[in-house]
């Protein structure tokens, strides 16, 4: 079975070397993938042409990043929304971005390089460490324009992805996470990774490779990762893995690596800049509590934790959706005066 396995997985790489080089289109009303995923979701979370986001691209560097945008000029808070490694910015739009919009606050979900819709020169010199001053930049972007607070939300990846923002800026007044994935710990690395009986080997191989021209070379993330537990509905989960722009999604060895061997700018333990909620679905089969614990012990800011009621790791049930947006408004109404 395990042999099975690898020999599926080996001709889903080689189909990634293919998809890798397909063309983006421009706007989520030419794509199909999230119109489908939104029919597993309750009624009351799909969009359709009269509360879709807006949509517009932000130059970084020599990217064209591509954002969902829900503007309110009214509103008391900003909130940022970020992917993970199995998903796209319209997908963060579904699960919180226009539920928090509904509720009166501005929201805008990005598309990281190398995912959603985001235009990048080449996906092969795409690091983690770009997704952390991207977003730290947009930060600053929008904290230029009005003295309105910022929130960010990160699913999955997306959750560390937004601590190791704040590390580094001073314009974040909240997170709220799904996982916050400590990469450092050997036993998170391997609860996390595909195959990760073989982690002795792959780990270090991936680290002697990633110095070579072979570090350029695509990988599917269904391929290295735990992508068959992204969700627990297992028609929005075909759908995700056959979209190339989340779950489908190939990325290069490099920023495998560069995501797995990140070292943040300083201890956990010394992070003050704000308080933390971690929204955790109760039956997340790829990242449970205990892989977040880590991170939530360290901490010494004011957080909470928030179990997501029959939730997969991407939400797609109501009890979990509902209660994401409930104490996510709620962490946010708390913290705008503190």
């Amino acid at each position: 079975m395990f042999i099975r396995k690898i020999i599926i997985s080996f001709f889903m790489f080689l189909q990634g070397l293919v998809s890798a080089q397909a063309d983006k289109i421009t706007s989520y009303t030419q794509q199909d993938a999230w119109k489908k995923l939104q029919e597993r979701m309750p009624e009351n979370y799909r969009l359709d042409e009269n509360n879709q986001p807006q949509e517009y691209f932000w130059q970084w560097q020599n990217n064209q990043v591509h954002v969902d945008f829900y503007p309110n000029s009214q509103s008391t808070a900003k909130v940022i929304l970020l992917h993970g490694v199995g998903t796209n910015g319209r997908q963060m739009s579904l699960v919180l971005g226009h539920p928090l919009a509904q509720a009166g606050y501005e929201t805008m979900s990005l598309d990281l390089p190398g995912y959603g819709l985001t235009q990048y020169s080449s996906k092969s010199k795409i690091r983690y460490e770009d997704w952390i001053q991207l977003v730290s930049d947009f930060v600053d972007a929008e904290a230029e324009k009005d003295d309105r607070p910022i929130f960010l939300y990160g699913l999955s990846a997306g959750g560390m992805l937004s601590l190791h923002v704040a590390m580094q800026n001073k314009n974040i007044k909240g997170i709220i996470g799904m996982t916050f994935l400590d990469q450092q710990r050997l036993d998170v690395k391997k609860g996390t990774m595909r195959f990760s009986q073989l982690s002795p080997i792959t780990l270090p191989t991936m680290k002697i490779i990633a110095i070579t021209p072979l570090g350029n070379m695509p990988l599917p993330m269904s391929l290295v990762s735990k992508m068959y537990a992204l969700t627990n509905d297992q028609e929005a989960l075909n759908i995700m893995l056959n979209d190339r722009t989340s779950a489908g999604n190939s990325m290069s060895l490099n920023f495998l690596n560069s995501y797995m061997n990140y070292k943040p700018k300083y201890n956990i333990s010394a992070f003050t800049q704000c308080p933390i909620l971690l929204t955790q679905s109760a039956e997340d089969h790829w990242t449970p509590l205990a892989y977040s614990q880590s991170v939530m012990n360290q901490l010494t800011v004011p957080h909470e934790v928030v179990m997501l009621p029959k939730g997969g790791h991407y939400p797609v049930e109501a009890e979990a959706l509902e209660q994401l947006q409930s104490s996510s408004i709620q962490f946010i109404q708390k913290n705008l005066t503190n």
